[in-house]
């Protein structure tokens, strides 16, 4: 059972963003998007990157539990940092694509571009971050913050994305 052909799902572009709102890494998987020059890619990464953290300090303070009255639980639990940290903007849906953000907690973006239908996001989202720890960060010559330049992560990366659209 193949779907029809209008219902193909796609998966356009991946950008990565360095966590200072840098362009570190483009891909185009799929024609559908608008052509855009280096200029313009790098004024989007570093747009999306600002309103990203424009929109992380929008973010409403979740209500803060009353302390409790028994001091034996009081110090068996240590308090989390991440329990209701705010994230900033995750999903930006149009009528021809959809963009999925997903931050690294080192503050790396990881953007993909699909058709708004796609499914399974999240979980295409967490083998991407696999094999970008994989192939770049377990990689010697690789400088974080810089371009990623790297032909297995690209090889992989190409592997997954096809199989998927």
């Amino acid at each position: 059972n193949r779907p029809p052909a209008n219902e193909n799902r796609v998966v356009f572009a991946l950008f990565i963003i360095s966590k200072s709102g840098g362009l570190i890494y483009n891909r185009e998987f799929s024609s559908g998007l608008a052509k855009l020059s280096s200029n313009d890619l790098l004024m989007l990464a570093g747009s999306f990157h600002g309103m990203h953290a424009i929109t992380a300090q929008l973010c409403p303070a979740p209500p803060v539990p009353p302390p409790t009255s028994s001091s034996s639980t009081a110090g068996n639990v240590a308090p989390s940092p991440f329990i209701s940290r705010p994230t900033g903007i995750e999903v930006l849906e149009s009528s021809h694509f959809r963009i999925q953000c997903f931050q690294t907690q080192t503050g790396i973006k990881f953007l993909l571009f699909t058709e708004p239908t796609q499914p399974n996001i999240d979980t295409m989202m967490r083998k991407i971050y696999e094999l970008y720890t994989d192939f770049v960060m377990k990689n010697p010559f690789y400088t974080v913050e810089m371009p990623i330049r790297c032909v297995k992560f690209d090889t992989n990366l190409d592997q997954f994305i096809k199989v998927r659209s």
